[in-house]
């Protein structure tokens, strides 16, 4: 079965956990390390044959254009992460849709191709921003990314929502973060900081679980997660368990993966 790659494509300082540490005032101030890492990851796909959506933060695509045009020359999907990564959960829908056409803006300046997805920063479509997806689909947008269907995360998550991709107010395409069911409870395998922390098997035996009901897997991961020299920052440790724990083995877990599994597009996933 194809599964669906995708890469949100972020620098290390523009994740959730650092914001009270790093505020976006002082972004232009750190250490631009996304290409490099980008590049550490399309050679990853290219020995693999693999292909990914590589949802782009504006922020990102206003600053290093080429690395756009690059990504999408080597024969992967463009989709937008937003301009600012906010999140929708403290956003106004005048305000997202601010910042969204202003990601549209530069991104379409980097992409041949139409831009159709879309993944809200930190999953933050929930049950209280569904005002969110009208705005998209006035925008363009024919597919949505964001929604992880648990219940147990501080920040995010739809605990009763659908696992399969499915369709949300008769108008966008869901595409759900891929979960398993295991003795009632849904247990997250797509990517990102559960991959990192779970152990390698555990997450083959999720996806493959995942493949044997009939879905495709739904993986996510960003490009700061295969380079473990990236500046650390003091946070609480939660945090830093979450942020740092196991970069150093990101890039031969995904090496294993990629051996594993067949990925592509969730463009191609969706034969849009």
């Amino acid at each position: 079965m194809k599964n669906a790659m995708s890469v949100d494509l972020e620098d290390w300082f523009c994740v959730n956990s650092l914001r009270k540490v790093i505020r976006k005032d002082n972004w232009d101030k750190c250490e631009l390390r996304v290409v490099e890492s980008t590049q550490r990851i399309l050679q990853l796909f290219r020995k693999h044959n693999a292909e990914a959506t590589f949802f782009v933060l504006g922020w990102i695509a206003e600053r290093v254009p080429d690395l756009i045009r690059e990504v999408e020359q080597q024969g992967h999907e463009i989709a937008t992460h937003g301009y600012s990564h906010s999140l929708l959960t403290e956003m106004t829908p005048e305000s997202f849709e601010e910042d969204l056409q202003q990601a549209l803006k530069l991104t379409r300046n980097c992409a041949d191709r139409k831009i159709l997805g879309f993944r809200a920063p930190s999953f933050t479509i929930t049950e209280k921003t569904l005002w969110a997806l009208d705005i998209l689909v006035k925008n363009g947008i024919r597919y949505d990314s964001s929604i992880f269907p648990i219940g147990f995360h501080p920040d995010y998550g739809m605990r009763h929502a659908p696992l399969s991709i499915h369709e949300l107010n008769g108008s966008i395409i869901e595409v759900p973060l891929s979960c398993v069911e295991v003795l009632g409870r849904r247990i997250p395998c797509a990517g990102g900081g559960y991959f990192r922390v779970f152990p390698y098997p555990l997450t083959k035996f999720l996806l493959k679980s995942c493949n044997s009901k009939g879905r495709p897997a739904i993986f996510y991961l960003h490009p700061w997660e295969l380079d473990p020299e990236h500046p650390r920052v003091n946070l609480p440790w939660h945090r830093t368990f979450r942020h740092y724990w196991n970069l150093d083995k990101t890039a031969r877990r995904l090496e294993k993966l990629l051996t594993d599994f067949e990925f592509t597009s969730i463009r191609k996933v969706l034969r849009l």
